[in-house]
């Protein structure tokens, strides 16, 4: 097996070799370091690379295969982790010079049950300043790159973990979403992208827990690979009031247990708060959902009028970054990133009645979508309305360009689809649809029912049965 052939194996599958000792976890895990020396000046995917610590953990990997200790369903995988979660004793930076010498004293729980399922932590990802845009980039560390092509974005917040992930370096990372910051970058990069539903995966250290709409969620290049990670890192703590409601109670449909999904009914949603839609990006979706008539599914046009709350959306959003960094201005304004200070400012703007109109706004968009999935099993939407952004957009004043119709701000433009499923907490799944006409990657996005994430892993696995997509690889 060629080390390139290596790199792009589903996590899966390789963990499977390494139980069978048909894969030694050292060269696994020292192939995948050198790619990531190799492809570091190119893409930036990596804020810090624990090469010491990863061999280290290869080393303990392959003893406990020899000696025939029980395996967790990674062990030996190598795993991105965003650099917005802790791991022990390397740096957490938030992708920003405020806390470059950050240094974690504890590992996240979320990282904490990855190594307890054998994962060995490769480096942290790069991310913007406090995840704060679409795009992967600020003043501190640089600007992350597309694998498929290095002068477009590989998507943001998690974009340094989806252009690892999509170059072969691991097969699996960690991102979080809070306004699209995974699917977003899954639809960049090529690959499978979970927001899970809210309080399935716990989200320990958010800092408005009652009121969070941040998300921890895998990339991958398989289903397969994202549902063991997301089984993984599921399950209630003690810090997440919303992780101890049983978020994701529900089972797989039996509608879904085979290839015909006669019994499924999918609402097509061809538009939320954006004015237009790239013709690839159209073909591609329609494609995907052709798939899934052909299996069985009954597909229907959402016609209903819904108010996908834009503006109401980027209240909460821009507020709370105002209140979180104001603290950080009178030190550290000048090192800080345009965009961050640009929506900091902007959320300054907003009164205590917006702040509390747009918290109304979204009880209602959730209700809006629970009526929804009462007619529907599922909601499906283009993920983003075009392919990947330039590395030179500036997501605090471009407008987003769509088959050269300019298409007002990133949440209006481009990623209309993904904010709205942080706001109501369904479960929202990206997956690859095709390719544009610039030979980028497009994405289809799937909405289930609260809780209903299995069912949306199982949708999303049938569509990639019919349509395979792992096989295609940017150049490495």
């Amino acid at each position: 097996m060629s080390d390139t052939d290596l790199r792009f194996m589903p996590a899966t599958r390789a963990a499977a070799l390494i139980r069978r000792r048909q894969l030694s976890p050292v060269e696994y895990v020292d192939t995948v370091l050198a790619a990531a020396a190799r492809e570091q000046p190119r893409l930036n995917a990596f804020v810090t690379i624990m090469a010491d610590q990863a061999r280290s953990d290869a080393q303990a990997a392959e003893q406990a295969v020899m000696r025939g200790d029980t395996l967790g369903p990674l062990h030996g995988i190598p795993v991105g982790i965003k650099d917005l979660v802790d791991v022990a004793g390397v740096r957490t930076t938030h992708g920003s010079a405020i806390f470059a010498d950050n240094i974690a004293q504890a590992d996240d729980i979320l990282v904490t049950r990855l190594r307890q399922a054998g994962a060995i932590i490769l480096g942290k990802t790069t991310t913007p300043e406090f995840g704060v845009k679409g795009l992967t980039d600020g003043p501190s560390f640089g600007i992350a790159r597309n694998p498929w092509n290095t002068e477009r974005t590989p998507g943001g917040s998690s974009g340094g973990s989806a252009a690892a992930v999509a170059a072969g370096i691991g097969p699996i990372a960690l991102g979080t979403d809070g306004a699209g910051s995974v699917r977003g970058p899954a639809a960049c990069c090529g690959l499978v992208g979970l927001k899970p539903t809210l309080g399935a995966v716990p989200a320990d250290t958010t800092r408005d827990a009652f009121a969070n709409n941040i998300y921890a969620g895998p990339l991958a290049r398989t289903v397969t690979d994202a549902a063991v990670m997301h089984a993984i890192l599921s399950g209630p703590t003690a810090r997440d009031p919303w992780s101890h409601g049983n978020a994701e109670s529900h089972r797989l449909s039996p509608g879904l247990t085979g290839q015909d999904l006669s019994s499924i009914r999918i609402g097509y949603i061809a538009r939320c708060a954006n004015p237009r839609v790239a013709a690839d990006v159209t073909a591609n979706t329609a494609a995907a959902l052709d798939t899934w008539a052909s299996l069985g599914a009954e597909i229907e046009d959402v016609t209903d009028t819904i108010d996908w709350i834009e503006y109401e959306g980027r209240v909460l959003y821009q507020a709370n970054f105002t209140v979180f960094c104001a603290q950080y201005l009178p030190r550290w304004q000048n090192a800080m990133d345009p965009v961050t200070l640009a929506f900091m400012q902007r959320g300054a703007g907003f009164t205590l009645a917006d702040f509390r109109n747009a918290q109304f706004a979204r009880t209602r968009l959730f209700r809006d979508i629970q009526t929804l999935l009462t007619r529907y099993d599922f909601l499906v939407t283009p993920t983003t309305t075009r392919t990947a952004l330039p590395v030179t957009f500036d997501a605090a004043n471009d407008q987003v360009d769509v088959d050269g119709v300019p298409c007002g701000i990133t949440r209006q433009g481009w990623t209309s689809y993904q904010y709205p499923f942080n706001l109501t907490g369904h479960p929202a799944l990206a997956l690859p649809s095709g390719f544009g006409t610039d030979g980028l990657p497009t994405s289809v996005q799937i909405i289930g029912r609260w809780g209903a994430d299995t069912d949306v892993l199982r949708l999303g696995a049938a569509l990639e049965t019919a349509r395979p997509w792992a096989q295609h690889r940017p150049s490495v």
